[in-house]
């Protein structure tokens, strides 16, 4: 169940195409947009440099909020959770093979790429038309 919880958020996300996530810095909300996300080894992952600020807010603490919404206008989804580090190579070489536009900016094995995974998560569907409904993984 888990795992059909998490394809449905990712392909969601996919939808969207760009989502936007907030962390926290010195406790002053923080958005910006990402694009990608990938289910590898049943874990829902998304992934940026480790020079980015917001690499370094989530280093400091993980929770964050992801907001998508679908071209329509009238659907979106919140995701909230716990984003954690992962510097398995396997993983990163694994993300990187399924978004090759990644390869000209991050190498799996460079001492910048972070692929983070999702724990705690709550996904939240939201509608003009039908009452919002809450999903947990």
């Amino acid at each position: 169940m888990k795992e059909v919880i998490m394809q449905e958020v990712q392909a969601y996300l996919k939808e969207c195409g760009a989502f936007f996530i907030a962390t926290d810095e010195e406790n002053q909300p923080r958005v910006r947009p990402f694009g990608v996300s990938e289910i590898i080894d049943g874990r829902l992952y998304i992934m940026t440099g480790k020079v980015k600020d917001v690499f370094k807010q989530l280093a400091k603490n993980g929770k964050f909020e992801i907001c998508a919404m679908k071209q329509s206008g009238a659907e979106w989804m919140r995701l909230s959770g716990t984003l954690v580090n992962d510097e398995t190579l396997s993983v990163k070489e694994e993300f990187l093979n399924r978004n090759e536009e990644l390869k000209s900016m991050y190498k799996a094995d460079d001492d910048n790429m972070a692929v983070l995974y999702i724990t705690n998560a709550t996904a939240r569907f939201f509608s003009f038309t039908a009452p919002v409904r809450e999903v947990q993984f």
